[in-house]
């Protein structure tokens, strides 16, 4: 099978740049040639992805990769964006997070169709497999999809086919469950449909704005408190909408 990777990487708010450690990590796997990797910077786009990270995705998809594997920024009650790109969502934990996982539980942990803790050979694995169960028994989604946890350690490998197996498992049990798999892909569509939408307004909003040279004049009203930012967005777009 061919493999298409997607990693994003965090971006400093304060440089702009991003480390892009995952072109490091995979150099090995960069040679096989059923293998291609992209990294991308977040570019402080919310969410945990970059907001180029669907069409890199629809990319591979059209280059025929049989499997494309899109890695977040990282993990956070709010960094769910990836529900709306990948169709199995696997969250992965390391031992010791305690707490955490209580403070997370919010939003990361509704949405996994598999969950990981890597580093099992570290002292607390199974803490933190009793810890993931016991909220996954107080959120029941009532999906018929069962929900797993899986303990792997990636540098030698072990649980790792276990892993793949699993995936199998899920894109076998969508295909089963075509109605289930047509309510996420509409979702996702949607999603998609929604952010072009956004993107495109803001575009054509403020490139009017420039052209016009009203510009400055908003954003100055906006500084001396005359106008706050929603109402001025608000504004902007029933001028636009009574153009058309």
């Amino acid at each position: 099978m061919t493999v298409g990777v997607v990693a994003v990487d965090p971006t400093s708010p304060f440089t702009g740049g991003a480390f892009l450690g995952d072109r490091i990590r995979m150099q090995e796997l960069s040679t096989d040639e059923g293998v291609f990797i992209r990294s991308m910077a977040s570019r402080n786009y919310p969410g945990g992805l970059a907001r180029a990270t669907r069409d890199a995705v629809k990319v591979l998809d059209a280059a025929g990769k049989d499997v494309i594997l899109v890695e977040t920024v990282g993990a956070g009650q709010s960094e769910v964006e990836i529900i709306r790109v990948a169709q199995t969502i696997v969250v992965i934990h390391a031992p010791g997070l305690g707490d955490e996982i209580q403070a997370i539980k919010a939003g990361l942990m509704e949405i996994a169709d598999v969950f990981v803790v890597n580093k099992a050979d570290r002292e607390n694995a199974d803490k933190t497999v009793t810890d993931i169960q016991t909220i996954l028994q107080l959120n029941n989604m009532g999906s018929t999809w069962k929900t797993c946890i899986l303990k792997t350690v990636a540098l030698t490998g072990e649980g790792v086919p276990e892993l793949v197996n699993k995936l199998k498992e899920h894109r076998d049990y969508l295909e089963r469950n075509p109605e289930s798999k047509r309510t996420l892909l509409k979702s996702i569509a949607e999603e998609e449909l929604a952010e072009a939408i956004k993107q495109k307004t803001a575009s054509s909003i403020i490139d009017d704005l420039r052209r016009e040279g009203r510009l400055d004049e908003l954003l100055q009203k906006i500084l001396k408190k005359e106008m706050d930012p929603a109402s001025a967005a608000e504004r902007l777009l029933n001028e636009k909408l009574r153009k058309h």
